[in-house]
């Protein structure tokens, strides 16, 4: 039976149109209104949706369950995925769940923060190889007439390309500073067309890689 898709809907979620269950419906999930508007733009209608999260979230996985079902931000990311409650549902609202953040350590933690709070509260999602991320680039290294294009996604990359290239002066050299400074093409190839872009599934030893750094003590 399909997912009723109009079910307690929260009003920051841009929703798709498909919600069969193996249809590949999509929830992306992405830092802000700049981003969400920039992702919505060129997103798939049918199949990919929408949430922007809104300041750095609450670290989930050390609060108390009171405490995150309050939260706003996870209030709003339960309601789209189809949650009453912390408890993963028979069956989620979207085949795929995609962290897509700024390509900065901002984004970096808050991707950590997100994860943490899918290892809490809804392991099966992560253990069921629903959980994804995409990764922006962080930089763009290309020809005066844009023939040739590269993408530095860490600064030690991008140092990196820039001295196989040389001293060149025909190359323009451009830091994105969020998915919302992303020229179209750029953001539609690497972060949102199911042919070019290149997902990344998360699982429990990335969650525990996070957990060590981000974790901290649980409150029960």
């Amino acid at each position: 039976m399909p997912v009723n898709p109009k079910q307690n809907l929260p009003p920051e979620l841009h929703d798709c149109k498909e919600h069969t269950p193996g249809c590949g419906s999509e929830l992306y999930i992405v830092e802000g209104d700049s981003a969400a508007k920039s992702v919505c733009r060129l997103r798939n209608l049918q199949l990919q949706a929408v949430v922007p999260m809104q300041g750095k979230p609450l670290n989930a996985y050390k609060a108390k369950a009171e405490v995150v079902a309050k939260n706003r931000l996870y209030h709003t990311l339960l309601q789209s995925l189809g949650c009453n409650s912390l408890a993963a549902p028979e069956k989620l609202r979207y085949d795929r769940i995609i962290f897509l953040f700024d390509p900065d350590a901002d984004g970096i933690h808050i991707g950590a923060l997100m994860l943490l709070f899918f290892y809490r509260w809804l392991r099966p999602v992560l253990e069921g190889g629903k959980l994804f991320v995409v990764r922006a680039p962080l930089y763009e290294i290309a020809n005066v007439d844009r023939t040739q294009i590269q993408l530095g996604y860490t600064e030690e990359q991008y140092r990196q390309i820039c001295e196989q290239l040389g001293p060149s002066t025909d190359l323009k050299k451009q830091r994105y500073r969020g998915l919302g400074s992303m020229n179209d093409d750029v953001l539609f190839r690497n972060c949102i067309s199911t042919e070019t872009r290149i997902l990344h599934k998360l699982t429990v030893a990335d969650a525990e890689a996070s957990r060590l750094i981000f974790g901290g003590k649980i409150e029960y």
